[in-house]
Order: C-alpha cells, then sequence, then structure tokens
C-alpha cells in the first residue's frame, strides 16, 4: 500500500505576517491615545471637583463614551484617580522643576523654582491644585490614592529641599542657615498663597506672596551676596 506524501502548508507571506501586526500597532497606538484623552478629561474635571469627585460614568459623559468603554482603560474609579494624580506630576515637572534645572545650582535655581511654581498657582486659582485638594481629601483615608499623592508631594518638596542644599552648599545662604526650615517656609507661603487667593480672595495675594519670598531670601541669604535687597549669583 502505498503512502501518501504529507502535504505541508505553504509558507506566509510576509505581506500575511505583517498585516495583524501592523493592525495591532495601530489599536495599541489608538487605545494608548483615547487613554491619554480620558486622562486629560479626568484632570481638567478633578481640578474643579477635586479626585473625590471623579467617577467613570462623569469622565465618561465628558468623553461621550459608555461607561464600559472607560472601564475597559480603567478598571476600577481608584485607577482612574492614581492616573490623575500622575499625570498632574508629570505636568508640574515639565512646567516647574524642569527649568528651572538650566539654571546653576545655588539660589539662582531655587528663585527659579519658586517663579515657576508662582506662574503655575497664577493659573491654578481659577482651577484649583490637585495636591491640595486632595490632601484635603485623602488625609486621613489610607490607601492607593493617598499613596500617589504623598509620593508626588514628597517627590517635589525633595526637589526643592535638594536646591536649597545646594544654595548653602555654593555658599549662598549663611553658613548656620537650616536649609531644612527655609524649604518648609517656601511651601508654607505657597500654601497660604493658595488660600489667601482661592478661598479668600483677598486682593494682593501675589504681592504678599513674593515679598514673603524676599523676606525669606533676607532671612536665610549671605548679607554680603546682597546689595539692596536683590540676590547676585556668582557664576558656575
Amino acid at each position: 500500500m502505498s503512502v501518501s506524501p504529507i502535504r505541508r502548508a505553504p509558507p506566509l507571506s510576509t505581506d500575511a505576517v505583517a498585516a495583524p501586526r501592523a493592525s495591532e500597532s495601530r489599536g495599541s497606538i489608538k487605545g494608548q491615545q483615547t487613554k491619554a484623552a480620558i486622562i486629560d478629561a479626568a484632570l481638567r474635571l478633578a481640578s474643579q471637583v477635586g479626585l473625590e469627585g471623579l467617577s467613570i460614568g462623569a469622565v465618561a459623559a465628558i468623553m461621550h463614551m459608555s461607561k464600559s468603554g472607560v472601564f475597559a482603560h480603567f478598571g476600577a474609579r481608584e485607577e482612574l484617580q492614581i492616573s490623575v494624580v500622575r499625570e498632574y506630576f508629570q505636568r508640574f515637572e515639565q512646567e516647574v522643576f524642569y527649568p528651572a534645572l538650566q539654571q546653576p545650582r545655588g539660589m539662582a535655581r531655587v528663585e527659579a523654582l519658586f517663579a515657576n511654581w508662582m506662574k503655575r498657582v497664577v493659573v491654578e486659582i481659577e482651577s484649583g491644585c490637585i495636591f491640595i485638594s486632595g490632601a484635603v481629601a485623602f488625609d486621613d483615608r489610607p490607601g492607593p490614592v493617598r499613596d500617589a499623592l504623598a509620593h508626588s508631594v514628597n517627590t517635589w518638596l525633595g526637589a526643592l529641599r535638594r536646591a536649597v542644599h545646594q544654595a548653602r552648599e555654593q555658599g549662598e545662604l549663611r553658613a548656620d542657615a537650616d536649609s531644612d526650615q527655609m524649604a518648609f517656609e517656601i511651601h508654607g507661603l505657597i500654601l497660604a498663597l493658595h488660600f489667601e487667593a482661592r478661598f479668600l480672595k483677598n486682593p494682593g495675594w501675589l504681592a504678599h506672596a513674593h515679598a514673603g519670598f524676599a523676606h525669606i531670601l533676607a532671612t536665610y541669604g549671605c548679607h554680603s551676596a546682597r546689595d539692596g535687597g536683590a540676590t547676585t549669583h556668582s557664576s558656575h
């Protein structure tokens, strides 16, 4: 009895293999774009109603999507809230921290951090600060959202403290200056600014903030490096 030869399927062409992969790649890119758009919409909503006010349904309505469509990208409201915190922090870094790194170590960088922070605060007086509203809502609620908020704030404050420490190392602060205390006071100034401007709506808040920062510099700075209250920086 003769045995029929085994017939092998013809090899797939390169085009046949590439087509599904290209389709998957396009689908992945589209999915990432949709997720980014959802996060952007959720961030805008959180700026108005706070992180606690975020919901899958509210974001779906803004995006003109079904709840299941949003849920496919974020398995739970908590995941959406955490994504908003991370996006907010990334934008904060891009606007405040990274531009300041273009300045040399020392008071030039500290002052750039404050100036960039102030620019952002001027915008946030209308929209609100996720860090501040989030701290109020989640200060006594342990969990991943609070952890994400605390991590973001601690990362930023750590960068501020490092900049102040470096200014003292550069000899641009008094040798006995408590750099941690100085960073604390700068942070406190920003918090007071938000309270005065957004909640109390007191006039003159911007001038008070700049005067407060000048007072901090005068308190901790080297008098020999100042001329009439203006800070001068040596070249590096």
